[in-house]
């Protein structure tokens, strides 16, 4: 038995492939469409140009105008199509070019399916693209998801060509949040935004993830041979561009360890003065700690942990046994951080174990944390995630805390740590 055609197929074919009964040309592009007002009218665009006082509305053939250079032939195809039949095939490759179309011919099923789309295949090529059409076509839940994709993978899958591609103002929003997934410790913050701005002075270079810091720091060097030995490179011509990202560092927690401090006085790139005050409020921190008897957070403030917060993380490559401490001066309080047997613990550390600083001896200590755990696929799409929330903490020398206990089902490996921690209470300001 002959199988019959469904009717939108038939439809799609017969009308708008075929251009049968057609009672209106349209022309865009140097291409020509015999369609039907019937089936246009089903575009905001058409349907208040048929209606109006307009001089189209009684023409047989209109001449479109097209005033976005991301429409094509193609994308006018698939959109025109889309009025003729159920559902449509939208490529990602293609999807900004068919979003554009959509956006002006005002369909709004097909607008909303190149947002799905665009949510669906969020990856280190495309989501600097879709960021940056989402904010021109107005789709805010597609530019939430590239952001919150941006923040989750900057640091724990860097690639040069992301790198190239991240703008300034871009950048500015992810550096300043306290969302970034950092891998180890701030300093590294600063190092990815090194390479970062040199890929953007120099996007001609193409070498590899591996070369790129030697490839960086050997081209800043031979920059600072060039200023003043009290210019630096942020406030030069070439790197004033820049201040405005680097202003975000929370270069308190670069400055706490000295391998650090002497790499970011060696590159020159960040203007003395920044450095002089974090140095002057870092040693006034300390002050407090040592002789104010400072034990730390008394409550969850919530913008003074997410504008204040050391940021540091790790990756767990497979499950096991493991012990670590983030580098830098914490004034005392030396965080040990447990993964064993899919408990994580913290432990402040004073008396029973080798520790690089001093430490301080407070019967009691207080430290405000957020501690974030994630997963991800290929693409870089979060497949399990896990957080603490904010929560203050108040452990006594030695003491260890259990604070997250994960279910084995959960663990997907490697895994990443993310954590947020504030060691000191903030500075109450003097009253006037």
């Amino acid at each position: 038995r002959k199988k019959m055609k469904s009717t939108s197929k038939y439809i799609y074919q017969t009308l708008f492939l075929n251009g049968e009964n057609s009672d209106i040309k349209i022309c865009a592009l140097g291409e020509e469409w015999n369609l039907h007002k019937i089936y246009l009218c089903q575009s905001g665009y058409f349907s208040s140009m048929f209606s109006g006082s307009w001089k189209e509305s009684n023409m047989n053939i209109i001449e479109l105008e097209i005033p976005d250079q991301n429409i094509d032939i193609e994308a006018l195809q698939v959109a025109f199509g889309s009025l003729y039949r159920d559902d449509v095939l939208i490529k990602p490759s293609r999807v900004v070019a068919l979003l554009a179309a959509a956006c002006m011919l005002q369909l709004d099923g097909l607008i909303q399916q190149c947002g799905e789309t665009m949510r669906g295949t969020i990856n280190a090529k495309t989501v600097c693209v879709y960021y940056n059409s989402a904010g021109t076509y107005g789709l805010d839940s597609v530019k939430k998801k590239c952001l919150e994709w941006l923040l989750n993978n900057l640091m724990t899958h860097q690639s040069v060509e992301l790198f190239k591609e991240l703008s300034i103002n871009l950048m500015k929003q992810l550096i300043s949040s306290s969302n970034l997934f950092v891998m180890q410790v701030e300093m590294d913050v600063y190092t990815a935004l090194k390479k970062w701005m040199f890929l953007q002075l120099v996007p001609s270079w193409n070498g590899s993830l591996k070369e790129l810091l030697t490839e960086a720091d050997a081209w800043f060097a031979k920059r600072r041979k060039d200023f003043e030995d009290d210019i630096a490179f942020l406030e030069s011509e070439q790197g004033n561009a820049f201040l405005s990202v680097f202003t975000h560092l929370r270069l308190q927690y670069i400055i706490s360890d000295l391998v650090s401090a002497r790499i970011i006085e060696r590159d020159s790139l960040i203007p003395s003065e920044w450095l002089s005050s974090v140095y002057k409020q870092q040693w006034f921190a300390m002050l407090r700690a040592e002789q104010d008897n400072d034990i730390g957070p008394q409550e969850i403030n919530k913008e003074e942990l997410e504008g204040n917060s050391m940021r540091c993380g790790r990756k767990l490559a497979k499950d096991g046994d493991y012990c670590w401490r983030w580098t830098g001066f914490n004034f005392g309080f030396d965080l040990l951080v447990t993964y064993t047997n899919h408990y994580i613990i913290f432990k402040r550390n004073t008396l029973n174990q080798p520790c690089s600083g001093s430490v301080s001896l407070q019967p009691r200590r207080n430290i405000a944390f957020r501690l974030r755990l994630a997963s991800f696929d290929s693409s870089g799409k979060i497949i399990r995630s896990r957080t603490t929330g904010y929560q203050i903490l108040t452990l006594e020398k030695d003491q260890e805390q259990v604070v997250m206990n994960l279910d084995s089902r959960f663990l997907i490996f490697p895994l990443y740590i993310c954590c947020n921690f504030l060691y000191t209470s903030p500075e109450k300001k003097a009253e006037s």
